[in-house]
């Protein structure tokens, strides 16, 4: 059984950075794809960022492109979002997500709330 545990959310002002990390447990993770969603109270989940299982090819929402960064360490079985320039928009739980084959794997989030 997968489980991935999601860390680093926090308030910060706008303009600020946070980098979030999302350690996933079990053997499947350096062949799985690596996504980070969010969902903002009162929104449906949305993509944020994904990443390959090489970690060569990745895609994002265009709300965050060139203020946020997916990247991963299989060595760590690790996968991470920093985020910069943060807006009041980007107020949200953010959730990791494993895909692997037809299998989905989901933490628990963590909160990111940008206010001054």
């Amino acid at each position: 059984q997968v489980q991935l545990v999601e860390s680093g959310g926090g308030l910060v002002q706008p303009g600020g950075s946070l980098r979030l990390s999302c350690v996933a447990s079990g053997s499947l993770f350096s062949s799985a794809v690596m996504g980070w969603y969010r969902q903002a109270p009162g929104k449906q989940r949305e993509l944020v960022a994904i990443i390959n299982s090489g970690g060569g090819t990745t895609n994002y929402a265009d709300s965050v492109k060139g203020r946020f960064a997916i990247s991963r360490d299989n060595a760590k079985n690790t996968v991470y979002l920093q985020m910069n320039s943060l807006k009041p928009e980007d107020t949200a739980v953010y959730y990791c997500k494993q895909t692997w084959g037809a299998r989905n794997y989901w933490g628990q989030g963590t909160q990111v709330t940008v206010s001054a």
